[in-house]
């Protein structure tokens, strides 16, 4: 890997945390999202680098809570649909998955519920546990769908253009 890579990668994992950070106050309103999309779609693999720090830092900032763990797949879930639809054009389209994965979010993070309230053979504890927590929830996967929708129908072309132009400044 080149120290140009290196810089990239660190400099588009803090745009992650930034903005993470500073639309903290806004319940489920995040740009997180559509840009691991951009990401995926202008970087490619150098995206799971990309995550993988963005990972570490927020784990750094927040701390290593059971909210961690979602972290370690959720947004390599989205990197790995993002590269199997790569050819995909629509923005339309690409906002409806953004959207979709917000709807999703919170049955996503249920799943180490799931696993937490099995132990010791326990299957309907788990799946009360999970679904607790997923139904509590889906007021904010809402918001988190409508938001993720809108964001994506409105950045993804011109996030898309800019970070395809500056790579090709640099490269």
């Amino acid at each position: 890997m080149r120290l140009k890579d290196i810089v990239i990668i660190g400099m588009l994992a803090s745009i992650l945390v930034a903005v993470q950070v500073g639309l903290a106050f806004l319940p489920n309103i995040e740009l997180v999202s559509v840009l691991i999309i951009v990401y995926s779609l202008v970087f490619h693999k150098k995206t799971i680098y990309i995550i993988s720090v963005f990972i570490i830092i927020e784990g750094v900032l927040y701390g290593f809570g059971l909210w961690w763990i979602n972290y370690l797949y959720i947004w390599f879930i989205l990197y790995f649909i993002t590269i199997l639809f790569r050819n995909t054009k629509s923005v339309f389209t690409w906002a409806l998955f953004s959207g979709a994965f917000g709807l999703s979010f919170g049955a996503l993070c249920a799943v180490p519920y799931l696993l937490i309230g099995s132990v010791g053979g326990n299957i309907l504890g788990g799946l009360q546990m999970a679904l607790s927590y997923w139904i509590g929830g889906i007021p904010f996967d809402i918001i988190h769908g409508i938001a993720n929708f809108t964001l994506t129908l409105i950045l993804i072309k011109p996030l898309s253009m800019l970070l395809t132009y500056l790579m090709k400044l640099y490269d």
